[in-house]
C-alpha cells in the first residue's frame, strides 16, 4: 500500500462529534501510516568459520537423571550422560589406535548429583589439552543424578579415551 501524505486542518472538531466509526476510521488510518516507517534493517553479525577451522560443538541439555540404585548403575549413567550432552565431540564403537590422549578423572558429587569437585588422576603426555575438555563435558553433562542413598564417599573414577579428531568415549561404555 503507497504512503499517502495528508495535511489536517488545523481545526478539527472533537472526535466525539465526527460520529460512532470517527475513532475506528482513525485508528486504522494510524496503523497504516505506521507501515510507512522506513527503517534501515539493522545488520546482524555474521558469524563466520575461518577456512580450515571446525565448527563449533553444539551441546545438548538434557533431561533430569534417574535415581541411582548403585554405583555400577550411576558411573553407567553418567557415561551415557557425557556422551548424550556431546553429540559432536563424542563417539562410539571401538576406540582407534593409538589413542590421542587419555585423562583419568575421579568426579566427587554432592547429594543431588551436581559436581563437588574434580581431580585429575592421570594426564596424558601429549594432548594436554583433553584434560580440561573432560572436565568441561563433566560438567555439562551434570547433574547424574541424586546419590544420597548411595554410600559415601560420593565419588567416580572416569576414563576419558580421546581420538585423533578430539573427540572422547567414556571408558565405562566399553565394559
Amino acid at each position: 500500500m503507497p504512503c499517502i501524505e495528508t495535511t489536517l486542518p488545523m481545526r478539527r472538531p472533537p472526535l466525539w462529534r465526527l460520529g460512532g466509526l470517527a475513532v475506528p476510521a482513525l485508528l486504522a488510518l494510524a496503523l497504516a501510516l505506521a507501515g510507512c516507517a522506513t527503517r534501515e534493517p539493522v545488520p546482524s553479525p555474521a558469524v563466520a568459520t575461518p577456512p580450515g577451522a571446525a565448527a563449533a560443538p553444539r551441546y545438548v541439555v538434557l533431561p533430569p537423571p534417574p535415581v541411582a540404585r548403585s554405583w555400577e548403575e550411576l558411573k553407567l549413567t553418567a557415561a551415557r550422560r557425557l556422551v548424550a550432552a556431546h553429540p559432536d565431540t563424542s563417539y562410539m564403537g571401538v576406540p582407534p589406535e593409538p589413542l590421542m590422549g587419555i585423562p583419568v578423572l575421579e568426579i566427587e558429587l554432592h547429594a543431588d548429583g551436581s559436581v563437588r569437585g574434580i581431580k585429575v588422576l592421570r594426564e596424558p603426555r601429549e594432548a594436554k589439552e583433553t584434560i580440561q575438555m573432560a572436565i568441561d563435558a563433566v560438567h555439562r553433562a551434570a547433574p547424574y543424578g541424586d546419590v544420597s542413598r548411595l554410600p559415601r564417599p560420593w565419588r567416580f573414577v572416569e576414563v576419558f579415551l580421546f581420538d585423533d579428531e578430539h573427540r572422547f568415549k567414556p571408558a565405562t561404555l566399553d565394559r
